[in-house]
């Protein structure tokens, strides 16, 4: 089985990493020469292709599956709609005709609710964050490709705050002793990396997938408890709240 991974990042190395270890065809896009050599060590044949510049890609190869898992680079100086969506658009107007299973990694930003109620997939969806309402726009544009042929089939999997080895949600205020603006007995909506990896290794392998999966830790964690463990593990002072005007929605969705 071929599979191409675009945005071979935090989560995208790590599926590549466990399909090469299973003898699989993987290739990885990044838009850095300079992690290529990452991408080799893994196994995974390595693409050079930024998603808003596709008249410089190079032919895609003929996959038969595709996880796309893009991440926003605020240092670009490109907005979250232009990357998760028009940059979405280019990369299913060039698919090969090969593809017939297409995964987006999505996030649970798209639900706007804050009040610690429970959602699962059937829950309405009305983001009020930028990146919410982008992931949302991005999702639909995977369904209707889908839509098109009967043999291709579009899955998309949202994906609740990822952390593990080298991710901490807010490790360098926490270290700072900076306040967080953030209700403490509010829920963070968090799932540990190697998790996000099985799940959507899961995906990718299921001979016939729902078309909507969330994907989290299966105990929320209220705010107060998270942070005041994260600073003791970072040996950091103790945690400090402050009132923020927009529900503290943007540690983790």
């Amino acid at each position: 089985m071929s599979t191409l991974i675009v945005g071979c990042g935090y989560l995208g190395l790590r599926v590549g990493r466990r399909l090469a270890q299973a003898g699989q065809t993987v290739f990885g896009t990044t838009r850095s020469a300079s992690k290529a050599d990452e991408l080799k060590a893994a196994g995974v044949e390595p693409i050079i292709l930024d998603v808003l510049n596709p008249e410089s890609w190079p032919e895609l190869p003929p996959v038969v599956r595709v996880l796309s898992c893009v991440g926003h680079d605020r240092s670009s100086g490109r907005s979250l709609r232009d990357v998760y969506v028009n940059g979405l658009r280019n990369l299913l107007d060039r698919l090969p005709r090969s593809v017939s299973r297409f995964v987006y990694v999505s996030s649970t930003s798209v639900y706007g609710q804050s009040s610690g109620e429970w959602i699962d997939e059937e829950s309405a969806t009305v983001p009020t964050q930028e990146a919410g309402k982008a992931c949302l726009e991005a999702e639909s544009l995977v369904l209707d490709w889908a839509s098109g042929e009967p043999q291709r089939r579009g899955v998309i999997l949202r994906c609740a705050g990822l952390y593990g080895p080298g991710r901490v949600i807010r490790q360098a205020a926490l270290e700072r002793g900076e306040p967080i603006p953030a209700n403490p007995a509010h829920y963070l909506n968090l799932i540990q990396i190697d998790d996000a990896a099985t799940i959507t290794l899961a995906l990718l392998d299921h001979p016939a997938p729902e078309s909507l999966y969330l994907a989290c830790d299966d105990r929320p964690v209220e705010r107060a408890e998270y942070y005041a463990l994260a600073a003791r593990l970072l040996n950091a002072p103790p945690p400090q709240f402050v009132s923020d005007p927009s529900s503290g929605r943007g540690d983790a969705n």
